[in-house]
């Protein structure tokens, strides 16, 4: 089943995962390690003025509260939900707010952004589609994915590291599997990492 992108998240624990049949040749990179993961596209990928291809994907923010979260998603709705995050939004807010301003992506496929937020004891899901917009509280790992899944749904995810996240992710049995993203949030703080698949 082809799903395309698709977000989990858990209180604790997050991940990210690109599926594309359009555009396959993109990685995860840490960029500048100032706690921003960005997907874009490799050296050897063809020229695209799509501006869907290369974003932000997972950040970690400190709410002014100091509690740590990631914010995660597939497209430049990550940044002003992390923004709003660190102005001391609540997760649900800050998700709302940014969906519902930069709504569905306007490509041939009215693609839904999805997105969530992970706290040490907390996470939320979201999605803005064509006719919705979805934003609920979670207590275990939910997905919500750009097609076929896209409202939120019970996910068996059993990783507990960001790296594992990533690798599980990636791993996992839906069709044309890119790259991937984890989070972990505790009290210490938030883990982010990703896995290219060997690369």
């Amino acid at each position: 089943m082809y799903v395309g992108r698709f977000v989990v998240v858990a209180p604790g624990v997050g991940g990210y995962r690109v599926s594309s049949r359009s555009f396959p040749n993109r990685r995860v990179r840490d960029r500048d390690r100032d706690g921003t993961l960005t997907v874009g596209p490799t050296p050897d990928a063809p020229d695209t003025d799509n501006p869907y291809v290369s974003y932000n994907c997972a950040r970690a923010v400190e709410a002014p509260t100091g509690e740590p979260l990631a914010a995660l998603g597939n497209g430049s709705h990550v940044d002003p939900i992390a923004e709003k995050l660190e102005r001391g939004y609540p997760a649900r807010d800050a998700l709302a707010a940014a969906l519902l301003a930069l709504d569905y992506e306007k490509d041939d496929y009215d693609t839904p952004r999805v997105a969530g937020v992970v706290g040490a004891d907390a996470a939320t899901i979201g999605t803005v589609r064509r006719d919705a917009l979805l934003v609920e509280a979670v207590e275990e790992p939910t997905v919500v994915a750009t097609y076929e899944t896209d409202s939120p749904e019970p996910y068996d995810l059993t990783a507990t590291d960001a790296g594992s996240v990533a690798t599980e992710l990636l791993g996992a049995d839906l069709e044309h599997p890119v790259c991937a993203a984890g989070a972990t949030v505790d009290a210490d703080g938030v883990a982010l990492a990703f896995d290219n698949g060997g690369d």
